[in-house]
């Protein structure tokens, strides 16, 4: 039985990790192998570089060197555990992926998406997922949730402005990439996963 990628995208506080729980109980109880992961994370390596990424105090990183942290992170997460996994016929289900890069660092930051997605295609041996379902919730609405859990991290707690950008730049590659799937994030638990459960049937 051949692997599956699936990748969960969305605003901070979107209810990726939510979803992403339920589509593995959803995938065990037919008796598939699922594998959960992260970015950036997922290694020992890039968990480390997470730690770089995230740390409120560095407030001096280039947004080059945070876009470079990130395709590393990356492709250290996809060498080292989604390739293998795939390869033995796993599903394996990330939240965040090259897509997030595109929209903070290639739009929320300006770096552009043409650049931001070389050097990804670059650490990620131009790995693409099955399917991509971004979540597709208010971002002033999301990232309150999110700031009101934990307190968020660097990147969380840019001014508005910033992920109101991020938001757009999600509705724009939603409608450039054919594997990307926009689900009404902004209902209960229950209807989004109705909807999702829809989805993956057909993969």
């Amino acid at each position: 039985m051949r692997g599956l990628f699936i990748v969960i995208e969305g605003p901070d506080g979107s209810g990726k990790s939510t979803m992403a729980k339920k589509i593995g109980e959803y995938f065990s109880a037919k008796g598939r192998q699922i594998e959960f992961t992260r970015e950036p994370g997922g290694t020992n390596i890039s968990e480390k570089i997470r730690e770089l990424i995230l740390d409120k105090n560095n407030i001096e990183m280039d947004y080059r060197t945070e876009a470079l942290l990130y395709a590393a992170a990356r492709a250290q997460l996809v060498s080292q555990k989604i390739i293998p996994w795939l390869n033995a016929g796993k599903i394996v289900i990330s939240e965040r992926y090259v897509y997030s890069s595109l929209v903070y660092q290639g739009i929320g930051r300006n770096l552009g998406i043409d650049e931001i997605k070389k050097i990804n295609d670059f650490g990620t041996a131009g790995l693409e997922p099955d399917m991509v379902l971004f979540f597709d919730i208010d971002p002033k609405k999301a990232l309150v949730r999110k700031l009101n859990i934990d307190g968020g991290d660097r990147l969380e707690n840019e001014n508005f402005s910033f992920h109101e950008a991020v938001y757009k730049g999600y509705k724009t590659i939603a409608n450039n990439y054919s594997n990307i799937i926009t689900i009404n994030a902004e209902r209960t638990v229950e209807e989004i996963f109705d909807d999702v459960k829809n989805i993956i049937n057909l993969i």
